[in-house]
């Protein structure tokens, strides 16, 4: 009965990494504009031990068409933005705004 375990001592200290309320912004502001235009149906964000996800579905039982992710590279105290279609790395880049950029150089989804 003497043995006192410290929880806290064992727990894997995991980092309060995300999206700040302004990159938020500016991928929420994206996916609406597509949403709108009918390219968009969903998305998820993901929280892992080194990065972040913003992932983005045409129908939501698929899997990501596109997903952003942020990490922080060791050493570096500037954040690394990376924007996948699927497993192919499309841009890494250390400006959030400039990968959004990229989105309006792929191909969209033509209605008529």
């Amino acid at each position: 009965m003497d043995n006192l375990i410290r929880l806290q001592r064992d727990r894997k200290s995991v980092g309060h990494f995300f999206f700040t309320r302004g990159e938020l912004g500016q991928l929420l502001s994206l996916y609406s504009s597509r949403v709108a235009a009918g390219e968009w149906r969903d998305y998820a964000l993901d929280q892992l031990d080194d990065m972040v996800l913003f992932s983005i579905f045409r129908h939501t039982h698929e899997r990501p068409l596109y997903s952003v992710a942020k990490t922080l590279p060791r050493g570096q105290r500037r954040p690394s933005y990376t924007l996948f279609n699927g497993p192919k790395r499309l841009k890494t880049t250390q400006n959030l705004r400039d990968l959004l950029l990229t989105f309006d150089k792929l191909p969209r989804l033509v209605t008529g």
